[in-house]
């Protein structure tokens, strides 16, 4: 499992009965995971100091129960800054089990030796973004909603890159990779973390089962000679680390050579050093 270690202003304290207790920055909040199906006693003390909670819903869905939460705020992930908010379905802005891919990412592009350019395909609030701008790439971030372009460019600017080699576009990812393919345009690394099911901006339906591998397939057409890498991420049950693998052998490594690895990525637990499972990741690297 690669496992996203270097946190300091963010932890996952416990797990019980499908709830994480989590510190982000001073604050103490309480989400809903379905991977934490064992029922064990609240030990840890930061239980009973909750700041909120976001309590899950029987019919689906589920409301916050705020206790002591600005309504916004930001933490740091070593040189980078991120704001944070809680809005619907229990999010935050960002997902901390990421900064194992942005770390890896990172490295690639420092050691490239070259500059590198970077699409980032449903990019949500920037977090790899960020982190590819910050070791020196053109990034190229995408995503059908304004408001997650626009909360990305924040973290941007807190993170000093306001000013950084970074387009930002609202747009359905799978029209804007087949205007780039006409277009003749490539890109040295593609980053893309699409969710199970979504809409675009126009109400285009995404069911991650159905695209995903066409996609994959599509965007090896935007894809430089020499690319330098290509990361997939996946919180779907279906989608685990070896139909990851397969998918990347079949669509990026049978055209370029390299190597491709999956595996899950995870979160430790400090109240007793277990891990908490948070998905899965593919990676094709050309060296």
């Amino acid at each position: 499992m690669w496992l996203a270690d270097g946190w300091k202003d963010y932890e996952v304290i416990d797990t019980s009965m499908g709830e994480k207790l989590e510190r982000w920055g001073e604050y103490i909040l309480v989400r809903p995971d379905p991977q934490v199906i064992w029922d064990t006693p609240h030990e840890a003390p930061q239980w009973k100091q909750k700041n909120a909670h976001y309590h899950r819903s029987s019919k689906g869905g589920g409301q916050w129960e705020f206790i002591d939460l600005p309504q916004q705020w930001k933490i740091s992930y070593r040189d980078l800054t991120f704001h944070l908010k809680p809005f619907s379905f229990k999010h935050t802005g960002l997902f901390p089990e990421q900064a194992v891919n942005w770390d890896w990412a990172s490295e690639l592009i420092q050691n490239a030796g070259r500059q590198i350019k970077v699409l980032n395909l449903f990019a949500y609030t920037g977090g790899a973004t960020v982190a590819c701008a910050r070791a020196g790439a053109a990034v190229t971030h995408v995503d059908a909603s304004k408001g997650m372009v626009s909360w990305a460019k924040e973290n941007a600017a807190a993170s000093g890159l306001a000013d950084a080699p970074v387009r930002y576009l609202v747009d359905d990812c799978v029209k804007f990779v087949e205007r780039e393919i006409r277009r003749g345009n490539h890109y040295d690394g593609i980053i893309m973390d699409p969710p199970s099911y979504g809409r675009g901006p126009k109400g285009e339906v995404w069911k991650i089962e159905e695209k995903i591998f066409p996609l994959l397939n599509l965007c090896t057409k935007v894809l430089s000679r020499e690319p330098l890498f290509f990361l997939v991420n996946s919180y779907t049950t279906g989608l685990q680390p070896a139909v990851l693998s397969y998918m990347m052998e079949l669509a990026i490594r049978k055209k370029f050579g390299g190597t491709v690895t999956a595996d899950e990525i995870g979160l430790p637990v400090s109240s007793n050093g277990l891990i908490l499972p948070c998905g899965a990741s593919g990676r094709y690297e050309r060296a």
